[in-house]
């Protein structure tokens, strides 16, 4: 690390390196495969890689993950993709937005791919990335060469298992219910407390109380204060 006249240290400018990416699947979803091109003025490399059962949109995200992970040291990088939601989501703010509400697109659920979205969230930390969309099928050598990598990889014998799209866990998909008093809010993560409807409408069922966050005033339902009402039987 240099200085500069004053005495400050002055960090050395970060070697910049384009990633070119592309990631497919044979039919969508089916088996998928990605490929990378990375071009640095004094290297070259490719990558490429597949799965049995996976999708188009986790193939481009991945592809981007594999082109970041081939760097040994922090990098500005310019990632080169055809995927227009791995462009809009990392350069509108998507994820950042994701992130900041612990990886929860609604209240009620979380976004597509989200176990990939947290892998390239935590690469774009190590590295400077700037990430800008081309048009696929048009003729770029590099990106065509990338989606010739992809499509020979998910044309491979025995490919591995997309853990992440084949076996997500059910409940990956919904959030968990709030249940008790103390549980953090959905919302803005205070402690809910239990609350007293003030009436009780005359209709098949009732909750004994709720959840409410004395905060931004979010109201939850819990299903074990569920209570039916019988009903007295007809006469006619």
């Amino acid at each position: 690390m240099s200085t500069a006249e004053d005495g400050t240290a002055v960090r050395p400018a970060l070697p910049h390196v384009d990633i070119y990416t592309d990631g497919g699947c044979e039919p969508n979803p089916g088996p998928g495969g990605y490929g990378v091109v990375l071009v640095h003025p004094k290297k070259r490399a490719e990558v490429s890689g597949g799965y049995r059962l996976t999708t188009n949109n986790r193939m481009e995200i991945l592809a981007a993950i594999a082109g970041l992970e081939l760097l040994k040291q922090p990098c500005k990088v310019t990632v080169f993709s055809d995927s227009q939601y791995l462009v809009r989501a990392m350069s509108e703010g998507w994820v950042a937005a994701w992130k900041s509400r612990s990886w929860w697109r609604t209240n009620k659920e979380r976004p597509e791919n989200v176990d990939l979205w947290q892998r390239l969230d935590r690469l774009c930390e190590t590295h400077q990335v700037e990430f800008r969309w081309i048009q696929g099928h048009a003729g770029h050598p590099e990106n065509e060469r990338c989606d010739r990598l992809s499509m020979a990889a998910l044309r491979q014998a025995g490919l591995p298992v997309d853990e992440g799209y084949e076996n997500k866990p059910e409940s990956e998909g919904r959030r968990p219910r709030l249940t008790q008093e103390g549980q953090p809010c959905w919302k803005c993560g205070a402690p809910v407390i239990k609350q007293q409807p003030r009436s009780q409408r005359n209709r098949e069922y009732y909750y004994e109380y709720y959840l409410w966050c004395p905060q931004c005033q979010a109201t939850y339902e819990v299903e074990e204060a569920k209570r039916f009402v019988e009903q007295a039987p007809s006469l006619f």
